[in-house]
């Protein structure tokens, strides 16, 4: 028996209702305001960065969007259905996330993380199915991984264990992937085949969030880019209307430039060159 090809977004929304919405979210960590009111959609098909410095509030973002945090107030959306509405079972069919230091045992194969991707697939007490073996199988090879399918996590590589991880949510065929950056310590070669990986998903029908640091990156591969500063989404758009010199300089400081590719006329943000650091 033959089981059918994974997909990466089998669940069926509308093309109007955002994938995932937030509205003036607010959380409060330790007594602090972390969110201050962040608002922002993802659709079908959309690749978005989610870039900002360092306690911007990136990381909190993506864990309120999956109801790891408690709001202080706003309103969380998943597929047109509000977020407390979704059982954890529900959420874990259309939503599958990547966490920047996602934990397993380490003598675990690749295989078997890659497997547990389909629980939220699975009937209570049963056992994967053909089915399950094929979309694992599909996740692995889409993610780079299948060559050391049967490897434990604790011999690979940095690089080799994200591709696990992502794999793991593409096992989950979900209809929105959150990842918080992905593609964090790899080389530009790596970075580059995840980032491809992802326009792929978006442009299957997938909805993607992606945290990310290099705004150079950001600015290559996403389809829209929101800027999070103090815990506000302060601007969102296409990468040349959110990465300009005056947004950029406004979050990050004056240390940091912003110039065109030569040949793409993308935006290429950059430490500014100061004369007294080259003497």
């Amino acid at each position: 028996m033959t089981a059918a090809p994974a997909t990466a977004a089998p669940t069926t929304v509308a093309p109007t209702v955002p994938l995932l919405a937030t509205e003036d979210v607010c959380v409060d960590l330790d007594g602090q305001r972390v969110l201050d009111g962040a608002t922002l959609t993802l659709r079908a098909g959309e690749l978005l960065g989610l870039v900002g410095p360092n306690g911007a509030g990136k990381t909190t973002l993506l864990r309120a969007a999956t109801a790891r945090v408690p709001l202080a107030s706003g309103r969380v959306e998943v597929a047109g259905r509000p977020l407390h509405a979704l059982s954890p079972r529900a959420l874990a069919r259309l939503v599958a996330v990547v966490q920047q230091l996602p934990e397993a045992p380490t003598t675990m194969a690749v295989a078997e993380l890659v497997l547990l991707g389909r629980t939220p697939h699975l009937r209570l007490l049963g056992r994967e199915s053909a089915r399950d073996y094929a979309a694992a199988g599909e996740a692995m090879r889409r993610a780079g991984c299948a060559r050391f399918a049967g490897r434990a996590l604790g011999t690979l590589s940095g690089g080799e264990r994200r591709r696990a991880f992502v794999a793991r949510a593409l096992a989950q065929e979900p209809a929105l992937l959150l990842l918080d950056e992905p593609t964090a310590n790899l080389d530009p070669q790596a970075q580059g085949e995840i980032f491809a990986l992802l326009r792929e998903l978006a442009a299957d029908g997938a909805g993607v969030l992606v945290v990310v640091h290099d705004l150079t990156l950001a600015a290559a591969y996403c389809d829209r880019i929101a800027l999070l500063h103090s815990g506000r989404i302060v601007v969102a758009g296409a990468p040349e209307a959110v990465l300009t010199a005056e947004h950029v300089r406004r979050a990050y400081g004056d240390r940091v430039e912003v110039i065109r590719h030569p040949r793409s006329g993308a935006p290429l943000v950059v430490p500014a060159v100061l004369e007294d650091a080259r003497g």
